[in-house]
């Protein structure tokens, strides 16, 4: 016995041919994904272009041939506000115990920053 499977456009619930993909959007913080034909992805596209296009790029996109922005390894929070590589050698040479990856306790800051 053979089983078929018919993939559905979401949206107007046609069935897909072909390679059909997926669509990914956010809204409000909440992540939508949908399966649509290639007239209503194009539909969806251009309904969204205006706002793609007033709006600002926050995180890197899956998509094939995206590439994520790359790390930052300065050693330094977003606001340049502490050196995390200075503090923790500076810890280790106080004898105080911290990792060498992942958030730096706030007693080991409040010390760092009263002996500057």
């Amino acid at each position: 016995m053979a089983i078929k499977t018919v993939l559905i456009d979401d949206f107007d619930g046609t069935p897909l041919s072909g390679n059909p993909s997926s669509t990914t959007f956010s809204i409000n913080g909440a992540q939508y994904e949908i399966d649509l034909g290639p007239a209503n992805a194009q539909k969806l596209k251009d309904a969204l272009a205006p706002f793609v296009k007033a709006g600002r790029r926050v995180g890197a996109s899956s998509s094939a041939g995206a590439k994520a922005a790359p790390r930052r390894r300065s050693g330094r929070h977003s606001n340049g506000a502490n050196d995390v590589t200075a503090i923790r050698a500076w810890a280790q040479a106080q004898g105080l115990k911290v990792g060498d990856r992942g958030r730096i306790p706030a007693e080991i800051l409040a010390a760092y920053a009263a002996q500057q």
